[in-house]
C-alpha cells in the first residue's frame, strides 16, 4: 500500500511496524509529528505500546535507557536543543549496550536560535558510541527505522541507533510511500530477545561506577562493536533488498561512478539534487559520479577508499561546520583517504536551512574538476554565503 505521507509520519510508521514496547517523548520542532502519530496509534488501538510523556528530553532518554534494560523494544525522537539536553543520557546508552533507536529531525542547534535543517546537532554527539544514518527521502526514512532495529539488537553489534532526516525538507513534505505489510515486518524483524536484562527476581545493576582499571575495556568493546556493525549493517541491508525490493546500498552508495574523473560525496536530501545534476552533466559529456554517505557511523573509511581510489578529485558536501576547518564529513573522509594523494574539496551548503539549489552543486562539480585538472582550488568553499565567492 502506499500513502503520500511526511517523513516524520513515515518514520512513526516504522516505528509501529516495527512492534515497540515503550515510547518516551517530549516534543520539540521539526520532530514533534512523529511523536503525535504515535500517540494517535497508541490512542486508536492501532498500536501495543506504553506512551509516556516525560517532562524533558533528558528524562526521555533515562526513561529509554531504563525501559531498554528492562528488556523492552524501546522507540523515542528528538532534534536540535533536544538532542543536547539529553546529552549525558546518550552518552550513557551505548557503553551500557542498550540498543535504543531514535530518530533526529535534524535542526540547526545553538545561538542565534533557529528551526530549519544543519547537522550540528547530530554531528555533536558522533562519538557517542550511537550508529548514525543520514537518510535521502521518506521512504528511505520509515525502511531505516525497521532495519534499524535489526541492526542494533544483532547480539554483534548491541549499539542504540539514531535514523537522521532533515529536518522540514523531509520531516514536513510529502511524498509517496510504500508502506510494508505488517506480516512481512514480523518475518524480518522477530521479537526483542535480550540477552542481558533487568529483572526483580534476580536483583542485578548495571551503570555503576567504575574504576579506571575496567573504563578502557569497555571502550575497546564498544569500538569492537562498532567496528562489527559494519558487516551487519551490509548483511540487513541485503536481506532487507531481497525481502522488499529497496537497496539502499549498505553504508554507502554510489551513483555513475565507473568512469567518473570527479564525484561528490553527499549526505541526506542533497543526494537527490546532486544526483540529477550527474546526470545533467554526463550528457554535457563531464565524468562525474556520486556517492551517498548513508552512515556516518560507522565510518565507511574502506568503501570510501575502495570507491574513490582511481577519482581524480573528490567534492565532499557539509551541512555543518567542524572548526578545525572544514566540516565533519569532509575531515573523516579526507582522513579515511590518507595516502591516496588525491585532491579532497569540501563543499558548505546549507547551513540554518538555506536551500541548497542545482546551482551551487553545479559549481561544486566545477570546482572539483578543475581540482582534477590539477587547478588550485581552495580546500574549503562557502557556498551561497554573504561576503563569499567561489
Amino acid at each position: 500500500m502506499k500513502k503520500v505521507i511526511t517523513g516524520d509520519h513515515a518514520v512513526a510508521i516504522g516505528a509501529k511496524l516495527s512492534r515497540v514496547d515503550v515510547v518516551p517523548a517530549f516534543p520539540i520542532t521539526p520532530q514533534t509529528l512523529i511523536i503525535e502519530h504515535i500517540a494517535d496509534f497508541v490512542n486508536d488501538g492501532e498500536m501495543d505500546a506504553k506512551f509516556l510523556t516525560m517532562e524533558s528530553e533528558h528524562s526521555v532518554m533515562s526513561a529509554a535507557a531504563a525501559a531498554e534494560a528492562a528488556g523492552a523494544r524501546v522507540f523515542t525522537a528528538t532534534s536540535s536543543q533536544g538532542l543536547a539536553f539529553m546529552h549525558e543520557m546518550v552518552y550513557a546508552t551505548a557503553p551500557l549496550r542498550l540498543p535504543v533507536v531514535m530518530a533526529n529531525a535534524n535542526r540547526t542547534l545553538g545561538g542565534p536560535p533557529g528551526i530549519w535543517c544543519e547537522y550540528n546537532d547530530s554531528m555533536g554527539v558522533r562519538d557517542s558510541g550511537w550508529l548514525q544514518v543520514y537518510v535521502e527521502d521518506n521512504q528511505e526514512a520509515l525502511d531505516m527505522v525497521i532495519q534499524a532495529y535489526r541492526i542494533a539488537e544483532d547480539n554483534r553489534v548491541l549499539l542504540p541507533v539514531m535514523p537522521c532526516l532533515d529536518g522540514f525538507v523531509l520531516t514536513h513534505t510529502v511524498e509517496p510511500v510504500e508502506i510494508p505489510e505488517q506480516d512481512d515486518v514480523d518475518s524480518f524483524l522477530p521479537p526483542y530477545e535480550p540477552d542481558v536484562m533487568l529483572d526483580p527476581a534476580r536483583p542485578a545493576m548495571i551503570g555503576a561506577f567504575m574504576p579506571a582499571e575496567y573504563i578502557m575495556e569497555l571502550r575497546r568493546q564498544s569500538a569492537g562493536a562498532m567496528e562489527s556493525a559494519k558487516e551487519v549493517i551490509n548483511e540487513i541491508n541485503d536481506n532487507f533488498a531481497k525481502r522488499f525490493g529497496r537497496d539502499y546500498g549498505g553504508l554507502i552508495d554510489t551513483y555513475r561512478m565507473d568512469d567518473a574523473e570527479a564525484a561528490l560525496v553527499t549526505m541526506g536530501t542533497v543526494t537527490s539534487t546532486s544526483r540529477q545534476v550527474v546526470d545533467e552533466l554526463r550528457q554535457d559529456g563531464k565524468k562525474v559520479g556520486l556517492i551517498k554517505l548513508r552512515f556516518f557511523r560507522p565510518f565507511p573509511s574502506e568503501e570510501l577508499k575502495n570507491a574513490l581510489k582511481d577519482i581524480s578529485a573528490i567534492g565532499v558536501v557539509d551541512r555543518s561546520l567542524s572548526f578545525i576547518g572544514g566540516g565533519q564529513a569532509f575531515n573523516e573522509t579526507r582522513s579515511a583517504l590518507y595516502g591516496l594523494n588525491i585532491p579532497i574539496i569540501n563543499h558548505l551548503a546549507g547551513l540554518g536551512g538555506r536551500d541548497v539549489t542545482e546551482t551551487q552543486i553545479r559549481k561544486m562539480f566545477e570546482l572539483t574538476l578543475r581540482a582534477a585538472k590539477g587547478e588550485k582550488v581552495k580546500p574549503v568553499n562557502w557556498h551561497n554565503t554573504r561576503g563569499e565567492t567561489v
